[in-house]
């Protein structure tokens, strides 16, 4: 028999889904209305999953999830709700919850889930899939456009770069740019700074790196 237990302060909800998931018979369900009583029964009981409401008073489902997993970390734990779980994914996965379930999930929807977790198997909605892939995508996206910022090499820099790569120095640079030796070793520390490097060679091997030189351009 498959043991659970199921927290939520809706009894309604909470008799609800134990009839729902008692359709299946190898499965039995304890509904209990408050994280207290949870913390207290599973001193003296065991469950193979746990189903626990997100927003509850006092003591929230994420706030029992840790103070379970805290004791024994090998507990196994649905976030069962009928909210938004993406503002808080973070800090749920981070609690250590084995994946979420809608409270608008069907019977089968439900009891695949509790099945997946049996096998240690993540359950996560394709819905918040899709949202975490496109933060993920948009935040690599930020870094990428902050890195670009942080190594933005202006066309004289460029130019100098490209002189510096070819053996010229800083003499011949200022001849051949027109500019003065003083403007040329100025803008060489800037780019230095840029490119996160202290000298000439090191220089070279990173604007090669970063694609603002290219291999032809070295002699």
């Amino acid at each position: 028999m498959i043991r659970i237990l199921l927290v939520d302060d809706h009894p309604s909800v909470g008799e609800g889904t134990k009839t729902m998931i008692e359709q299946d018979p190898e499965m039995n369900v304890t509904v209990l209305y408050s994280a207290m009583e949870a913390l207290e029964l599973v001193k003296t009981e065991t469950f193979d999953v746990m189903l626990f409401d997100l927003n509850m008073p006092i003591i929230s489902g994420l706030e029992l999830t840790k103070r379970l997993m805290a004791t024994g970390p090998e507990y196994r734990i649905l976030i069962y709700t009928g909210y938004e779980i993406s503002p808080n994914f973070n800090l749920l996965i981070e609690s250590g919850v084995s994946g979420f379930v809608s409270k608008t999930a069907s019977r089968e929807q439900l009891l695949t889930s509790i099945r997946c977790v049996l096998r240690d198997e993540a359950v996560v909605p394709v819905s918040l899939l899709r949202q975490l892939r496109r933060r993920d995508i948009r935040l690599n996206q930020d870094r990428e456009e902050k890195a670009l910022e942080e190594v933005s090499i202006n066309e004289r820099e460029q130019e100098i770069l490209q002189e510096v790569a070819s053996g010229s120095s800083n003499k011949d640079i200022a001849s051949k740019l027109l500019m003065s030796q003083r403007t040329v070793e100025y803008n060489l520390t800037r780019i230095f700074e840029k490119l996160g490097v202290r000298s000439r060679s090191e220089a070279i091997v990173e604007a090669k790196r970063l694609g603002i030189l290219s291999v032809s351009q070295f002699r």
